[in-house]
C-alpha cells in the first residue's frame, strides 16, 4: 500500500491513495500560521487499518515542519492528538497557546 501523503494545496486537503485507487483525505483550512483539520475520511472498506492515522501523523509531522499551529475540529483529529502526546506542544487545547 502507498505510505506517501499528498498535501493537495488546491482542494485544501491531505490525500493518501490507496491500493484501489480511493483516496483517504484530511481536509483543512488555514487561518494565519493556523492550520484548522475539519473532516477526516477513509473509505469504508479500507478502516480499521490504520490508514487514518497514517494520514493525520504525516500531516501533524508537515504542520510542525511549516511552523504552523494546529486546531482540531475533526474528532478523529482530536483523539490522535490525544493519544499522541508529541503533538501537544502544537495543538490548540493540548498545550499549545492561540497566537491570535
Amino acid at each position: 500500500m502507498s505510505t506517501k501523503v499528498h498535501n493537495n494545496i488546491a482542494e485544501k486537503r491531505y490525500e493518501l491513495t490507496l491500493e484501489d485507487g480511493q483516496k483517504a483525505i484530511l481536509d483543512y483550512r488555514l487561518e494565519g500560521q493556523r492550520i484548522i483539520f475539519t473532516h477526516a475520511e477513509v473509505p469504508p472498506q479500507w478502516e480499521g487499518r490504520g490508514i487514518g492515522s497514517q494520514l493525520v501523523k504525516m500531516a501533524l509531522d508537515d504542520a510542525r515542519q511549516q511552523g504552523l499551529q494546529v486546531q482540531a475540529l475533526c474528532s478523529f483529529v482530536r483523539a490522535y492528538i490525544a493519544r499522541h502526546p508529541e503533538y501537544h506542544d502544537i495543538a490548540i487545547g493540548f498545550g499549545a497557546k492561540s497566537t491570535e
